[in-house]
């Protein structure tokens, strides 16, 4: 689900990113709409991990929809 412009995430970058998911999917199911997409872009900033707008969308769509995501799983 990478970005063809984007280079693949290394396992460090895929552990970063899920630490983001993992902060996130502990307040999500009592967050308004839009705030999951939020934090994650938050969390993802300040770790200086940057995702293309599809891979963000993915992320928040599963933490949304199952309460939970596999970054590894949803990235790659």
């Amino acid at each position: 689900m990478t970005d063809s412009n984007q280079s693949p995430l290394t396992d460090e970058q895929i552990t970063a990113v899920q630490g983001v998911v993992d902060r996130v999917n502990s307040y999500q199911e009592t967050a308004p709409e839009g705030t999951v997409e939020s934090h994650l872009r938050g969390g993802l900033g300040e770790a200086g991990i940057e995702l293309t707008d599809d891979q963000v969308a993915a992320l928040t769509h599963e933490i949304e929809a199952n309460g939970s995501a596999d970054a590894s799983q949803v990235l790659r």
